[in-house]
């Protein structure tokens, strides 16, 4: 596989896209929010079905936001999004974040949320993405770390979730455990020690409603998406695995004392 090529993993079933439109820029990007200007432009790479992107818009009302994805499908969700909240001050494109058809020095804040994790080569993203953000602007990368994600129950379908995802995943050219990493590929892509900024955060999911969701995705995520087709046709999992491991989703989302924590690492980089 090129070095720049990557497969989605999880692809855009609707499992996949029941998880993407809860995120909001509260409970993703508020590592950046705090630094965003009125006047400000924005490029949020991945943009998936606009949540995020529509957010970042309302923040920087006197601004433009620039939402791109590599899939032209998901992007109709996208301006669906920002045409229901009456904003006249996004736009949404197709792009690959490892050559973005924008010329240097075009963004104030070149955004990414759970995208380096799946292409092929984070370091030459990160550049890319540093080569379109203005002097003064910022990167700003934020990626899960599935290795670190924990949960309890014990529910053991679900360590064989874990370690068949990783695979799957890195068999297509990603990362899993990319929020560790950002740091490092930061700096490899010539972002200096002292300008980047390091944290991270986590979603958790704990209550009723919220086990039942998020273990009801992954359920239908195991045995329905393109992640489901990729795993079997790789020779990673049989269809009963699949099937075995989405019961176990469902068994620890009826626990009454379930809890799931995702922790991401999060970098912002000032160019």
């Amino acid at each position: 596989m090129p070095k720049d090529a990557a497969v989605y993993t999880h692809g855009h079933h609707e499992s996949v896209l029941r998880s993407h439109t809860w995120r909001t820029a509260a409970n993703s990007a508020a590592y950046l929010t705090g630094h965003l200007r009125p006047h400000m432009r924005i490029l949020d790479i991945g943009c998936g079905p606009g949540t995020i992107t529509a957010d970042l818009a309302e923040l920087v009302p006197q601004g433009q936001v620039t939402g791109v994805d590599t899939a032209d499908s998901v992007l109709e969700q996208a301006r669906s999004v920002a045409e229901e909240r009456g904003l006249a001050n996004v736009s949404f494109a197709v792009a690959d974040v490892h050559a973005l058809d924008y010329p240097d020095d075009s963004f104030c804040v070149v955004h990414a949320h759970q995208v380096l994790q799946h292409v092929g080569d984070p370091v030459g993203a990160l550049r890319e993405m540093r080569r379109v953000c203005a002097p003064g602007g910022i990167v700003a990368v934020r990626d899960s770390d599935y290795a670190a994600m924990t949960w309890y129950p014990s529910v053991p379908g679900l360590d064989g979730w874990l370690d068949l995802y990783r695979r799957v995943a890195r068999a297509n050219g990603g990362e899993p455990d990319a929020g560790r990493r950002l740091r490092s590929w930061a700096l490899e892509a010539g972002f200096t020690d002292i300008g980047i900024t390091s944290t991270a955060s986590a979603w958790c999911y704990a209550t009723e409603e919220e086990r039942a969701w998020w273990s009801g995705l992954w359920a239908d995520r195991t045995v329905a998406s393109s992640y489901a087709r990729r795993a079997v046709d790789g020779g990673h999992a049989t269809e009963e695995e699949l099937r075995s491991i989405a019961e176990a989703w469902r068994v620890w989302g009826e626990a009454p004392d379930g809890w799931f924590a995702v922790l991401h690492g999060e970098i912002l980089c000032r160019v």
